[in-house]
């Protein structure tokens, strides 16, 4: 591997790490309990951080979301598109992400995350400069995407560790 591919390896583990730190042993009302009306659930921010995962390393990769193509949307059965990742939610659609157990979030960010791990380990250091989207600008790099990404992830997996840290101080 590249120094680049290590880092992306290293940072996406990391985040890995913390998923199953927040989300172990928790059950279904610890996953979706919310502080308040407006606050997102554990369930919903682990699931949004997945799908945006998901959808992001899919499209720079080449290849479909594991949401769809392997059957996860089935198994969540949420009453939200199959290409929804939590973009823009209503307080509404935060408690549609509910009813979900610890081992099926698991379960579909490892499998995720095994995707992400078996793309940017293959990276070289020139693919980084690859631009990716052309909406943006200056146009988004590979590189910049997948930092992105983890910035992505490392904020909400943040936020849903504050989450169940003040639901155990409730106990």
């Amino acid at each position: 591997m590249t120094a680049s591919a290590d880092l992306l390896v290293d940072a996406f583990g990391r985040v890995r790490e913390s998923v199953h730190e927040v989300v172990e042993g928790l059950g279904q009302e610890e996953l979706t309990a919310r502080l308040d009306a407006e606050a997102n659930s554990i369930a919903w921010l682990v699931w949004h951080l997945t799908r945006v995962q998901d959808d992001h390393v899919a499209d720079v990769a080449g290849t479909p979301q594991i949401w769809t193509s392997e059957g996860w949307a089935k198994r969540f059965g949420l009453s939200l598109p199959p290409r929804d990742t939590g973009y823009g939610h209503t307080t509404e659609d935060v408690a549609a992400v509910g009813g979900l157990t610890a081992e099926l979030l698991l379960g579909y960010y490892d499998a995720v995350h095994e995707r992400t791990i078996g793309y940017v380990s293959g990276l070289a250091d020139e693919d980084l400069a690859r631009v990716v989207d052309t909406s943006w600008t200056p146009h988004v790099t590979l590189g910049v995407r997948l930092v992105s990404v983890v910035n992505d992830d490392t904020q909400h997996v943040g936020q849903a560790a504050f989450v169940r840290g003040i639901l155990e101080r409730r106990g």
